[in-house]
This record gives C-alpha cells, structure tokens and sequence, in this order.
C-alpha cells in the first residue's frame, strides 16, 4: 500500500472541556499518551506508512512540539473559523490521492481505520458512522436509495446514526471537496462541505458501520470518562484474547 495520508484537525480552542494548560489535542489519557498520541498510534498500527498532516492553531507551538514527525498546516484564523477552514488548510497541503482526516479529539479503537482500508485501495470517499446512537448535538446523516450519504449535519431529522468524525476523501473526489471548503462560512464545520458537494458535484460518500467499536468525541469532561473507559474495556478485551 501506497503512503496513506492522515489529516489530523487540531487547530481549536476546546473550550467546551475546560480551561486547561495545552490544547484539547493534547488531553491526557488513562495510558498516559494524549488524545493525539493515540491517534498517531493508531494509525501507525494500521498503515505500513504514513504521513500525518496536522491543522494547528490555539497554543500551535505545543502541539508541534508534541508530534515533530508530521508536517502542520497553520489556521491563523483559528479563533474565528470552524472545521471547514481547517480542513481546506489541510487538504490543499496535501499530495495527489486519497486522504483520510479526524477531528483531534476523537479516541477510537484502531479497527476503524482497518474498516477504511478497502475505501482507500478503491479509491471511494467514506465516513465512519454509528447506528447505535444518534446524539442531539452530534452530526447525523441520512442516504439516498443508493445507500449513499444524502445529508450530513447535527440538524438531519430522523437520521440513521451519527458521524464519529474519522472520514477519508477519495483523490479523485478531492479537488471538489477542496472548492466546496472554501465555499463555506467562516463558521461552518466540513459537512457542510460534503454536503455541497453531494449536491452539486455528485459527491458520493459511502457510510462505513463501526457501532461495534468505540469512538468517542471529546467534547465534555463527562466525554474524557467516557472515552478512557471504552479504551480501557477494549484494551482488556485485547489481552483477554
């Protein structure tokens, strides 16, 4: 396999968790590494080879510190902007080809990565979903008959699931998506991107099930509980084996 491309979306604030001295991106787990270890981990597990992008901004210095193997992609704008903005800095930074991209705050079991593989050998674009809850404040989605994505935001009415936040663009998908980027809002997070591009460009972004695993944003410290447990029970359930 071809170098993979990881997108790694860790420019905000993180106010939502409290006041802290370093960037979400950079909160604690239980094993001792950070949310944005585990995601490197992760993906060094999965991927033979990698070249991680990472889209910076509050507190932008500790975050390099932190991971001085990838490349960074500065969002000077980061008090200002959403996802959308943070994404478009990336991918432009990008070479040829598929990428896949995160928010910086999702914990996950490594599996998910594995159930993107056969997106990125086809070249087909992908978002990891969850069928078994669909949260309020989440972004959920809906398909068409095809079984493709049809809508994708937090405000989908009777939706399937919702978005972990883990997702891969297909390279020939890429420069669309690019356009749609900069078409959003200053304010608007990257689904409004995908959905733009469903819409105009045909877009077609295959939901990819991973209820069975765990993913967790971290947006509430009651989300940081929650993450750390699921790690830890998968973990155990690794050791057991």
């Amino acid at each position: 396999m071809p170098t993979v491309q990881i997108v790694i979306l860790a420019a905000g604030m993180g106010t939502r968790l409290g006041a802290k001295p370093w960037p979400k991106p950079l909160t604690p787990l239980d094993d001792g590494r950070s949310i944005l270890a585990q995601q490197m981990d992760n993906a060094r597990e999965v991927f033979d080879d990698v070249r991680f992008v990472i889209v910076v901004g509050f507190k932008n210095e500790m975050v390099m510190e932190a991971a001085p193997e990838a490349l960074f992609a500065y969002n000077d704008a980061y008090s200002e902007t959403n996802t959308s903005k943070s994404l478009l800095k990336a991918l432009v930074n990008t070479a040829d080809g598929p990428v896949i991209w995160m928010n910086g705050d999702v914990v996950f079991d490594p599996e998910v990565l594995r159930r993107l593989t056969p997106f990125l050998d086809e070249d087909r674009s992908a978002i990891a979903v969850n069928t078994a809850v669909v949260g309020e404040e989440e972004v959920k989605y809906k398909v068409d008959a095809d079984g493709a994505v049809s809508e994708l935001s937090k405000q989908v009415v009777d939706a399937l699931g919702e978005s972990v936040g883990i997702n891969l663009v297909a390279g020939k998908d890429k420069a669309a998506l690019i356009r749609r980027l900069d078409e959003c809002a200053d304010q608007d997070y990257f689904e409004r991107a995908i959905e733009l591009a469903i819409e105009k460009d045909g877009l077609k972004v295959t939901p990819v099930d991973i209820s069975d695993l765990f993913a967790v944003e971290v947006d509430f410290a009651e989300d940081l509980v929650r993450a750390i447990e699921a790690r830890q029970a998968h973990e155990s359930g690794r050791a057991g084996t």
